[in-house]
């Protein structure tokens, strides 16, 4: 059996359960619902001997921690209702790309599930963060179908290629380190490197064309 491309990380008897109690098992369904769309139609495309657009996914439902401190910040009720209904990445997925143009293929095909809504959407590839971020986000309203009537939840996604998730999580890294000798130095090698990407994913994205081009 091939090995799931899929990593969730979803705890049990957790804080989280505690935080959003029987909104937890929404939330969770909104990431298995995505991520089978997005299987389903990755094997259907792999079959049909194109290349697969999806190198692997991560997801995660955001901690209570994080998100009482976020709503706290936004000056919202520290409630699971504002949660749910006011903050929208609670449940999140990271979908990781081989190369560029299937960044925008899963896009396009999201945008293709007509009974998912996009709410919000923002291109950081092609417009950066002034920090060289790079990534595609998505906000998405996902139907969950209930005994009695269908749940809308939210669900962010972010979609970037290997590089760009490389370079996101030093990224990362740094945003919560304290007292980081050399701070600024890292910061501008880190804008440095994320330039570089960029020109090493359109390089590697003119290498892939060229041989989807060659006739076997």
């Amino acid at each position: 059996m091939q090995q799931s491309k899929y990593d969730i990380k979803c705890e049990t008897l957790s804080p989280e359960h505690e935080f959003y109690k029987e909104s937890y098992i929404l939330l969770e369904g909104t990431i298995i619902e995505v991520i089978s769309r997005l299987d389903i139609i990755r094997k259907y495309k792999v079959a049909k001997q194109c290349k697969d657009p999806i190198e692997h996914c991560k997801a995660r439902i955001k901690s209570a921690k994080s998100m009482k401190k976020k709503l706290m910040r936004k000056n919202l009720p520290v409630t699971v209702e504002s949660a749910l209904k006011e903050i929208h990445d609670a449940a999140g997925i990271r979908v990781i790309c081989p190369f560029l143009d299937d960044i925008y293929w899963i896009v396009n095909m999201l945008k293709n599930q007509h009974d998912i809504k996009i709410i919000k959407e923002k291109d950081y590839i092609h417009n950066p963060k002034p920090n060289g971020y790079r990534s595609y986000h998505m906000i998405l309203q996902v139907p969950l179908h209930l005994e009695n009537r269908i749940e809308m939840v939210y669900c962010e996604i972010q979609i970037r290629t290997i590089a760009m998730d490389c370079w996101a999580s030093l990224e990362h890294q740094l945003k919560y380190k304290k007292n980081i000798p050399n701070e600024k130095m890292i910061i501008n090698e880190l804008k440095r490197c994320a330039d570089e990407i960029a020109s090493t994913d359109l390089n590697l994205q003119t290498i892939s064309d060229m041989l989807n081009e060659i006739q076997y």
